[in-house]
């Protein structure tokens, strides 16, 4: 109940957490059969706020929040059903913002900071078209503003 209390957890994560206190497997697996039965696990809703959280707030790629879900043992079905929900155009929007954040705040070596952008974008599990994709928005995103933020204030009132 702890376990829960401060966050919510998947069956497997709460079957390891009991583990790791010693609870005898067929007691844990009788709690575990009733907290599913009152409703207090549910492995697909928990995909699903896990999905909507990582994509919301971390800009999370489809593939690192599967991969996220799998580490937390829920199952494979589910975890292709809440990433599935997904939309491609908002995948790709959070690709552009953590681009544009880190084009944007960096200076030196563009072809540098290029590189080490698409690979920020890799590492968070984003496919290589993805990371094409959203540089070159985040590049004319950064260019756009560069350009309206160069033009003096006396000249936006004309």
């Amino acid at each position: 109940m702890r376990q829960l209390a401060m966050v919510d957890r998947s069956r497997a994560q709460l079957a390891q957490a009991m583990e790791r206190r010693d609870v005898p497997s067929d007691v844990a697996e009788e709690v575990l059969s009733y907290f599913e039965s009152i409703g207090l696990i549910d492995d697909a809703h928990f995909a699903e706020v896990v999905t909507r959280m990582r994509l919301a707030e971390k800009k999370a790629s489809r593939r690192a929040i599967s991969e996220e879900l799998r580490r937390k043992g829920v199952d494979r079905e589910l975890v292709e059903q809440a990433v599935s929900t997904i939309d491609p155009e908002e995948e790709l929007e959070g690709a552009v913002q953590l681009a544009f954040k880190k084009l944007a705040s960096r200076s030196g070596n563009p072809e540098t900071l290029y590189r080490r952008t698409y690979a920020m974008l890799a590492r968070r599990g984003y496919s290589p078209s993805q990371c094409t994709l959203a540089l070159r928005q985040a590049q004319s995103q950064l260019a756009e503003a560069e350009l309206s933020s160069d033009v003096p204030e006396w000249q936006e009132d004309v």
